[in-house]
C-alpha cells in the first residue's frame, strides 16, 4: 500500500509562483512513477506532468511547459512540481499520483495510488 499526501497549495496572484509538495510512504519509491493531474469544477482530471522512476524522463503538458517542473527526491520520498508564471487557468484541484510501472504515464488509468488533492486558486 502507498500512501500519498500533497502540500504546498494555495491562493496566489496571477504571475506568482507555487512549489506543490508529494510526500510517499513506502520503502520502493524510487521504483514508482509519479504525476501530477489537476481537475478543474466541471471537467476531467488531466495529466500536468510526470515523471519516470530515475527522474529522468519526464512528460508535460503543453499548457505547463516552460512554466512548471517536476522533480523527484529519493532520499526524502518526495515529488515536487514548481510552478511558474500562474494563469488564472491554472486554477484546480492538483492531485499526485504513483504508477507502480516506474513508467511515465499519460493517463489517470496509467496510476494505481492517488493523494487527496490540494486546492490551487489563481487570481487575475
Amino acid at each position: 500500500q502507498v500512501q500519498l499526501v500533497e502540500s504546498g497549495g494555495g491562493l496566489v496572484q496571477a504571475g506568482g509562483s507555487l512549489r506543490l509538495s508529494c510526500a510517499a510512504s513506502g520503502r520502493t519509491f524510487s521504483r514508482y512513477g509519479m504525476g501530477w493531474f489537476r481537475q478543474a469544477p466541471g471537467k476531467e482530471r488531466d495529466i500536468v506532468a510526470s515523471i519516470n522512476w530515475s527522474g529522468g524522463g519526464t512528460y508535460y503538458a503543453d499548457s505547463v511547459k516552460g512554466r512548471f517542473t517536476i522533480s523527484r527526491d529519493g532520499a526524502k520520498n518526495t515529488v515536487y512540481l514548481q510552478m511558474n508564471s500562474l494563469k488564472p487557468e491554472d486554477t484546480a484541484v492538483y492531485y499526485c499520483a504513483a504508477a507502480l510501472s516506474g513508467r511515465l504515464g499519460y493517463a489517470p488509468e496509467s496510476y494505481d495510488y492517488w493523494g487527496q488533492g490540494t486546492q490551487v486558486t489563481v487570481s487575475s
